[in-house]
């Protein structure tokens, strides 16, 4: 069978996010899933960063395993993800959807939420899901997706719409490849970590606009803003997210502490390879940290700007002040959160093949924190517009 989303040529400029022309409408037939976890605030305020990063990308690693690949559109959110999938193997999907919730709150103690939706119902309330392909390296695109479509299915899934039930008691998903070895990524000096999202409001034009004078701003800066070092990120032993990836494979391990020790095991040769150089078999060490670089998804678009990038105090002012003006003239809403380092939470299904995929989100808030500021900004002008003028 065919996959209609290889079918979709690839663009390898990040601005071309803002041309209508690179999205493709997805099939009627085809299914929007959506994830998210709740209290994720409260997660992210007690320090729970990786914690969370972990489930929200558990949901692509779980699809990714019960389609059988990783080639579908998806989009990592922080606290959760949402993508969009062929009906052939919809009951498989709904399946691992169901069994990552239970996993997430039996194993990890958070409650996620999912759900799907046919894109036939999402066009029938006068959205669209558009799906564009922007390729980071010659092995791996990631899907931008344009028409209100997906942020239409996740407000109706907080709502309480289309909603997944957790599968039941000990259910678990396949979540081989998931992992999350390499150290937080630093910023030194006075340089932050911001994490940025932006959605229009009415004008779509004022939007463009607003956006491209950002990316202006941002790619006059070493590697287009992105906090990746150039000689990738550094591994660290034992890893911080190792308690996590055993949490994720101990029902196939026989146990935690057997998981524990296999990702422990493998990690160590892992550090060792990644500080010396050394090859093992097929697996270049050199190449995979620089595939690792080029495959990070610092920047997005999902029905707006998702960004995770690293610039001066002084550029961040930039940053803020220039998003802050679009907003006061109403072409856009925005949040951001600053920090002093960002993390990754990686799928990674073969070390030996350069298609691996790397979320990257802010380390102390990420895009939780910029989605609490967004919300409030979007929840202040709703209540004002509602207001009379003379109340």
């Amino acid at each position: 069978m065919t996959n209609l989303y290889l079918d979709i040529p690839t663009f390898d400029a990040f601005e071309k996010v803002l041309d209508g022309g690179v999205y493709h409408a997805l099939p009627d037939d085809w299914w929007v899933g959506t994830s998210d976890v709740i209290g994720s605030t409260k997660a992210v305020e007690a320090g729970r960063y990786k914690d969370v990063n972990m489930v929200g990308a558990s949901v692509i690693c779980a699809v990714s395993n019960a389609l059988g690949h990783s080639d579908y559109p998806f989009l990592f959110g922080g606290d959760g993800a949402s993508f969009a999938c062929p009906p052939d193997k919809i009951d498989a999907v709904r399946d691992a959807m169901a069994a990552t919730a239970t996993w997430a709150v039996e194993t990890l103690d958070l409650e996620l939420r999912v759900g799907l939706v046919r894109i036939s119902d999402i066009r029938a309330a006068n959205r669209d899901v558009r799906v564009a392909r922007y390729a980071v390296s010659n092995p791996v695109s990631y899907a931008m997706f344009a028409g209100r479509g997906m942020q239409w299915a996740e407000d109706q899934m907080k709502q309480g719409n289309n909603l997944i039930p957790p599968a039941p008691p000990g259910s678990r998903p396949d979540l081989t490849g998931l992992s999350c070895r390499w150290s937080p990524i630093r910023a030194e000096g006075s340089d932050v970590i911001l994490s940025i999202i932006v959605a229009p409001r009415d004008d779509r034009a004022q939007f463009d606009e607003t956006v491209g004078n950002l990316f202006a701003i941002l790619d006059d800066s070493p590697r287009k803003s992105s906090p990746i070092p150039a000689s990738g990120p550094d591994v660290a032993f034992p890893p911080p997210g190792l308690h996590l990836e055993a949490e994720a494979t101990k029902h196939k391990e026989g146990g935690y502490v057997k998981a524990w020790l296999k990702a422990l095991y493998i990690a160590l040769i892992a550090a060792i390879l990644m500080k010396t150089g050394w090859k093992l078999g097929a697996f270049d060490p050199r190449r995979y940290r620089d595939y690792t670089g080029y495959n990070t998804d610092f920047r997005k678009f999902g029905d707006g700007l998702w960004m995770t990038v690293m610039c001066s105090a002084a550029r961040a002012e930039e940053v803020e002040a220039h998003l802050h003006a679009a907003e006061l003239s109403g072409a856009v809403h925005f949040g951001t959160h600053r920090q002093r380092s960002a993390i990754m939470t990686c799928i990674v299904p073969s070390i030996t093949n350069d298609a691996h995929f790397h979320f990257l989100d802010g380390g102390e808030g990420g895009y939780t924190a910029a989605a609490t500021a967004f919300k409030a900004k979007v929840k202040r002008d709703r209540n004002a517009a509602l207001t009379p003028a003379n109340a």
